[in-house]
């Protein structure tokens, strides 16, 4: 005869994760060593009966979830000139978002990374500050009919970009950060997503530590 006792929860019910305040549906049950564990969202971690608790029960405060939709002005590959470099012809090869959150404000920015198409070199720019010149599908061959006469004016004074050392350390510590921001958003919503992002991340800097390392190898070698 089966001795255990019923699951206080059952799949579908909505429950409040008591250590973070959120909120979610209980999507699948386990009984471990005469314990019942919840998993709430499919997002793979396992809670303990008083670790959950019925939102209709619930007397705390529900941390909310807010849903930001940004729009892009400038994607991967776009060529753009930049304020105050007008002479420079630059490529976008990232761009993030930064979101602030304030009592009585709040914003988001958006940054784009860029190279610098003369030399590579790599530089950080706000949207606001971009004049788009052609977008990706069309950078390439514009490049190839008008790089040639395309005025290039050499400043006085060399322009403020970060040496290919600088350009790493600094790519490392954005990639870093992110993480940071990621797992910490993990950790407050339990959502699935934030996995796969930190999984992406994790992949970009093995891919830049590698690329650094053979680096070394062909200048040491």
């Amino acid at each position: 005869m089966d001795n255990k006792e019923k699951p206080q929860f059952k799949i579908g019910d909505t429950v409040v994760i008591i250590k973070y305040g959120t909120v979610g549906k209980v999507s699948d049950i386990k009984y471990i060593d005469g314990q019942y564990y919840y998993e709430v969202n499919d997002n793979g971690g396992l809670f303990k009966f008083n670790g959950l608790v019925l939102l209709s029960d619930f007397k705390g405060e529900i941390m909310e979830k807010e849903q930001i939709d940004i729009e892009y002005k400038f994607f991967f590959g776009d060529l753009v000139q930049v304020k105050g470099y007008l002479d420079e012809l630059f490529k976008v090869v990232g761009f993030r978002t930064e979101i602030w959150r304030y009592k009585e404000d709040a914003w988001e920015d958006i940054i784009y990374e860029l190279t610098r198409i003369t030399d590579g070199e790599w530089l950080e720019a706000d949207e606001n500050e971009l004049i788009l010149v052609a977008e990706s599908d069309v950078a390439e061959s514009y490049l190839k009919k008008y790089g040639f006469i395309y005025p290039v004016k050499k400043a006085k004074k060399p322009l403020l970009l970060p040496s290919p050392k600088e350009q790493f350390i600094n790519k490392i510590d954005a990639l870093l950060d992110m993480y940071n921001d990621y797992k910490t958003m993990y950790i407050m919503f339990s959502d699935s997503y934030y996995i796969e992002m930190m999984d992406s991340i994790k992949n970009q800097l093995s891919d830049l530590l590698n690329k650094s390392n053979n680096k070394i190898r062909r200048h040491t070698g």
